[in-house]
């Protein structure tokens, strides 16, 4: 099997749900394996270190989870019309992987959650790109040929998959929504294997 990475930061769900169905996508590709990580919290100051070992879901993302993935799905929810801090704080951290090229040549997809229709997602999304541009890695988005893309009224865009959470963050996922998260993780998944090939 050959892992894909679903790397993802959520804090109140929406985003969690969504690596979810990406990795089910992932998961529909003969010979592909889904390995889901997220990242720490951050806070402007720290009092008590963060467990090495998150007390529930997904573990924490290493520097070998970056190295031992050929291919890469990454979410955050919308801050502003950008990554969550937490997302961007991991990101700076790989410093290292890009001197080493350790992502370079590998496909990427990216998703987020967001309050309101117009709350950033895409911006969101494309901020996201950035480094996987500069990490060398060739990015896979959602074509409109995709029927669900076209047909939505709730979150997806071109760019990847979102969801529209609500102002009290109390809208679930809608079918629309999960199928384009599983139709993103299946695309990543193929493109993979192709190039794994």
């Amino acid at each position: 099997m050959a892992d894909i990475l679903v790397l993802y930061y959520s804090r109140s769900g929406s985003v969690r749900e969504l690596a979810r169905h990406v990795a089910r996508g992932v998961e529909s590709v003969p010979g592909m394996s889904a390995r889901l990580r997220t990242v720490p919290k951050v806070a402007p100051v720290t009092k008590i270190a963060e467990p090495g070992v998150p007390p529930e879901g997904a573990p924490y993302a290493t520097a070998a989870d970056l190295a031992e993935c050929i291919g890469l799905a990454l979410g955050s929810p919308t801050r502003f019309g950008n990554m969550a801090a937490p997302m961007k704080y991991f990101l700076d951290g790989t410093a290292g992987e890009w001197m080493r090229g350790t992502l370079s040549g590998k496909p990427a997809c990216v998703f987020t959650s967001t309050a309101t229709q117009h709350g950033g997602n895409e911006s969101t999304l494309l901020s996201m790109m950035l480094p996987l541009l500069h990490h060398g890695m060739l990015l896979v988005g959602v074509p409109h040929t995709e029927p669900l893309l076209n047909s939505t009224h709730e979150g997806g865009t071109p760019y990847g998959a979102s969801h529209v959470a609500g102002d009290a963050n109390d809208r679930p996922l809608s079918d629309a929504e999960k199928g384009i998260a599983f139709v993103l993780g299946r695309r990543l998944a193929v493109t993979a294997a192709k190039l794994a090939a």
